[in-house]
């Protein structure tokens, strides 16, 4: 056996974008320290409105409290080593770590999936069924969907960890990403990676398609009940109750679906564009989902103008 097949990887290196002159390293790392901030403090916001203010103990932002919840989660366990990649010079992971990572980054993304499921049915339930509405969602059954959403998107990264961990990583380690997810590790292992990459690939369309399947059929489901209204104020004031979640499901869906579609027809992007792609639709919607909700929201933003009175009484006093 070769001296190369008996070494094996046990550090990963980050190379974060890779065509980033290092003269603009520190305008990156401030740039991602200032989405990671933002991030932090609307999320966060959306935490304490829902906890001081008992009018948004409704099922709706019970499921919106999941969405900022996994934001938050998922900006923690990427942005702080890409932005320490940037900022010291440390693009270094260990191998376990790594694995880490790359289980958090695709559990969260199937939970967001999930949840955009759970949000949809909800939107369904109440335009379609509204009579019934009040019985088939209550708190306590969306406590219990979103627990077993959180419970379900466990099984497919688990799968894709359990599988990719053992297998041998004898030649590079240089990761041309900004954080591990599964094809940016696997295609450095020193193996045939087809027994591995079309499992995976079935798995994530699993997690991906099948909730965005149901999105697009309760949606279509809503238009059609509201096309059959004929007071139009009454289906303007349906539409834009469905709106919030529409924006932030298309944010979610729209570009993932892109570079599905795009790596599935030929179509391929340089290392740069594919990495500024993934990182946009990964970071950015994390950090502007909250001001959609206290935008489009009107509990959310009433909460908010009301906290921010309260403060500026306070402050005036």
């Amino acid at each position: 056996m070769s001296d190369r097949n008996q070494t094996r990887v046990t550090v990963f290196i980050l190379t974060g974008f890779p065509g980033l002159h290092p003269e603009y390293y520190g305008l990156a790392s401030a740039v991602l320290f200032f989405v990671y901030f933002i991030t932090v403090m609307a999320n966060t916001t959306v935490f304490f409105l829902f906890a001081t203010n008992r009018s948004l103990h409704k099922p709706m932002y019970y499921i919106i409290l999941n969405v900022s919840a996994c934001d938050l989660l998922f900006s923690t366990a990427t942005l702080p080593k890409i932005i320490s990649r940037y900022w010291f010079q440390s693009g270094s992971i260990s191998f376990t770590a790594c694995f880490v990572q790359m289980y958090f980054v695709h559990y969260l993304g199937s939970v967001n999936s999930f949840i955009f499921l759970l949000m949809a049915f909800d939107r369904y339930c109440a335009i379609c069924h509204p009579l019934r509405y009040t019985i088939v969602l209550k708190n306590s059954t969306v406590h219990i969907l979103s627990v077993t959403a959180w419970t379900i998107a466990t099984i497919v990264p688990l799968m894709l960890v359990i599988r990719a961990y053992p297998l041998p990583y004898c030649a590079s380690n240089v990761i041309n990403h900004c954080y591990c997810d599964h094809i940016a590790i696997t295609v450095l292992a020193c193996t045939d990676r087809a027994p591995y990459s079309f499992p995976a690939f079935v798995g994530a369309m699993i997690t991906l398609l099948l909730p965005l399947a149901f999105i697009v059929f309760s949606y279509c489901a809503i238009l059609i009940a509201v096309s059959k209204v004929t007071d139009s104020k009454t289906c303007v004031k349906s539409l834009s109750t469905c709106s919030t979640q529409l924006i932030i499901i298309s944010l979610y869906y729209i570009p993932r679906c892109f570079v599905y579609l795009a790596s599935q027809v030929g179509i391929t992007f340089n290392a740069d564009v594919r990495i500024v792609i993934i990182m946009l639709y990964s970071l950015v919607p994390p950090m502007i989902n909250p001001l959609i909700y206290c935008l489009r929201a009107k509990d959310i933003r009433e909460c908010l103008v009301k906290q921010f009175c309260i403060k500026i009484g306070h402050q005036s006093a």
